[in-house]
């Protein structure tokens, strides 16, 4: 009798998923996203178990923020130096470094514990619609911003 006992290894399996950021709400995509990242989405689903699936954004430079959030949104940052506070505008972070935008809004909505950086580091953003090598490891796709996606043949 060989039974396992648990969650065997094909049920911490780790899929990789594409979502295309363009003309999408930033809020509401990051909250899918961190969704995947964590593995809400699986039956197997345990707070303390890094069971989170890839998850791979094209587009990044096409994001939409609703209302008048594109003048308002600040981002902010200190050098640890007297008077190093640095602030950059949504505007000037979406010409310089529009990853960046969608990796901090989805870092906010991750749980603030020691597996959030592994969590994010299965996060890859593309500027563009070309996403290199990951092309060949996308299983599920988000076409209109649900979870349950289509397998691609």
């Amino acid at each position: 009798m060989s039974q396992a006992i648990g969650n065997t290894a094909l049920a911490y399996a780790r899929v990789w998923h594409h979502a295309d950021a363009k003309d999408r709400v930033l809020g509401k995509l990051a909250e899918r996203i961190a969704i995947v990242l964590m593995g809400k989405h699986k039956p197997i689903y345990d707070p303390s178990v890094d069971c989170g699936d890839y998850v791979v954004v094209t587009n990044a430079s096409h994001i939409n923020v609703t209302g008048r959030k594109a003048d308002q949104i600040l981002y902010r940052k200190h050098t640890r130096y007297p008077g190093g506070l640095k602030e950059v505008k949504y505007k000037e972070m979406m010409d310089k470094k529009p990853d960046e935008i969608i990796r901090k809004a989805v870092s906010g909505m991750l749980p603030k514990n020691k597996l959030r950086e592994r969590r994010l580091e299965r996060l890859r953003i593309f500027d563009g619609p070309d996403m290199g090598i990951f092309q060949k490891n996308i299983l599920r796709r988000w076409e209109d911003g649900t979870l349950n996606g289509s397998p691609t043949s």
